[in-house]
């Protein structure tokens, strides 16, 4: 049993038990999130409709907020002698799955 879930302007693939990162949610750790369903999958049938899964939430349960991992950002223009680098560490929210809605 898996739902795709929207958080952040993006969307992941769940099952009960996953820990996934998603972008910073205004929670504290121990606090309980609801996630929007997209696609619901049970093993024998798929439920993708917008109208049946208007109601149905996913179950999260805040674990941690913390820094992703540096990127650079290099900007370069050739023979104008420009360049500069940069650095960026986005906000996260480590979330662990603890209950998926029935279909």
């Amino acid at each position: 049993m898996y739902a795709i879930v929207a958080t952040g302007g993006k969307q992941y693939k769940v099952a009960k038990g996953d820990v996934l990162d998603v972008e910073k949610l205004d929670a504290q750790p121990g606090d309980s999130v609801q996630l929007d369903v997209l696609l619901l999958n049970d093993g024998e049938k798929t439920i993708a409709d917008p109208a049946a899964l208007e109601d149905k939430k996913v179950t999260a349960e805040v674990v941690d907020q913390h820094k992703g991992e540096k990127l650079l950002v290099f900007k370069f223009k050739k023979r104008k002698r420009y360049h500069r680098t940069k650095g960026h560490r986005q906000n996260l929210t480590k979330l662990r799955i603890s209950e998926l809605p029935t279909a």
